[in-house]
């Protein structure tokens, strides 16, 4: 297996840019590819997921022009195609909503992890509404085979809103092609829910606006979608993450630039995390810095942290440095993404020496009096790989496993942490 050694880092120091959003890249690509004209999209992430939808898109029949990131929109020209979608949740789940409100015959099938990755809410709520979806193997999971269907009228969608966001984002960006009004009731508590005000948010950027109650309820005009002309995609809050918990462990400055205060995203929260530890955090529209407390270690954290799941699993890193037990809660969704998070987290905290204890949606970590050199298996998991990195911090070796997987959401990674890193001796 191939693998990346981290020497010990003593110090970072500097600034990096951050790469397009991979959660507003994607639902910017499907908005553009069904929206009337044509958008120019400016900062589009280059990496798996992406091209996972462009690669889905352009097969259905989407003009797009790589070079120029320019989407010619419309209908959907191949109403019988397969798409193979890989791990990537945020192409998988919308473009079943949309294929199965739209017509035709369509096989969606991904890795075996992405099989393994529920759906039966989201093709439930579908079933509601007349679409016609076959599981091609286990019942609620992908593969699907999609077939036309009468959509019909009638009383409001629900869908659960505890297990993803993902489904009720596929649903609200699906609903508007079936040309009538829709309401759609949230079942549960809906987790994640910046994730869906980033839906919303760009929904509204492409002509269609979402009138909601509170989290429960959400009413979806029947309405084409209209190309803005030109939308720019924000850098990724969650990757930021990474840098500016290396700049709160690490001594600092850390800058991340392309994104700021202005963000739509809801990883921008995670500033608040690191405050909360006692990092020294500045923030301009569009940069965010961090630094280290001015005296003694990070301060341990009791936090609930469902609105920053994939922000979440640094805070769990973050947490090996500071000065007690730290508790994360309410992230059980964390069982249902690219692996099951939460187990594979406490494993590779284990390795490095931490105390952890792992509960139905919580951990609760203890770090080591000093941490242990260790092999991070990454599960195929960019953020694992990511995540684990900030441990060579604590000055020891750290391999990590299958560095590749970080080209699901930020291929240049590991040359952006050694580009603001200070190496020391082993």
């Amino acid at each position: 297996m191939k693998f990346l050694d981290l020497g010990p880092i003593a110090r970072v120091r500097g600034t990096v840019k951050m790469p397009g959003s991979k959660s507003i890249s994607n639902r910017v690509l499907l908005l553009a590819a069904l929206a009337d004209g044509e958008t120019r999209v400016e900062n589009l992430l280059d990496s798996d997921d992406t091209r996972v939808m462009l690669d889905a898109l352009e097969l259905l029949g989407a003009r797009i022009e790589r070079d120029s990131a320019t989407v010619r929109g419309g209908p959907f020209t191949n109403e019988s195609a397969e798409l193979h979608l890989g791990n990537a949740g945020t192409a998988f789940r919308p473009l079943t909503a949309v294929l199965a409100l739209t017509g035709g015959e369509y096989r969606l099938s991904g890795t075996p992890r992405m099989h393994e990755r529920p759906i039966g809410d989201l093709v439930d709520a579908l079933r509601a509404l007349g679409a016609r979806i076959d599981y091609l193997g286990k019942e609620g999971f992908p593969p699907l085979a999609l077939h036309s269907g009468a959509i019909r009228r009638g009383a409001p969608l629900r869908v659960r809103g505890n297990v993803s966001s993902q489904y009720l984002s596929a649903l609200l960006m699906a609903l508007p092609l079936t040309g009538s009004e829709r309401v759609v009731e949230v079942e549960g508590e809906l987790i994640s829910k910046p994730y869906v005000e980033i839906t919303l948010n760009l929904m509204r950027r492409f002509g269609v606006e979402v009138l909601r109650e509170g989290w429960r309820s959400f009413v979806v005009p029947g309405k084409r979608y209209s190309s803005p002309g030109k939308i720019r995609v924000e850098g990724d809050a969650s990757s930021a993450s990474y840098f500016l918990a290396a700049g709160a462990i690490g001594g600092g400055p850390v800058r991340v630039e392309g994104v700021g205060r202005s963000s739509i995203q809801g990883d921008i929260r995670f500033t608040e995390v690191l405050q909360q530890m006692g990092a020294k955090i500045s923030m301009g529209d569009d940069w965010i810095e961090s630094s280290a407390p001015h005296r003694g270690k990070l301060k341990a954290i009791d936090a609930d942290l469902n609105h920053i799941p994939d922000a979440a699993m640094t805070a769990a890193v973050a947490a090996l440095f500071a000065d007690g037990a730290s508790i994360l809660r309410n992230i059980a969704s964390w069982r249902v993404k690219e692996t099951d998070r939460l187990a594979a987290v406490a494993t590779e905290l284990r390795k490095l020496g931490a105390a952890v204890e792992e509960g139905a949606d919580a951990l609760r970590v203890t770090p080591p009096a000093s941490l242990k050199p260790a092999t991070i298996a990454t599960y195929d998991d960019h953020r694992m790989a990511m995540s684990f990195s900030l441990a060579a911090l604590g000055g020891i070796r750290v391999r990590i496993e299958d560095p590749d997987c970080v080209a699901k959401t930020f291929p240049e990674y590991f040359e952006a942490l050694a580009g603001i890193s200070r190496r020391t001796p082993a």
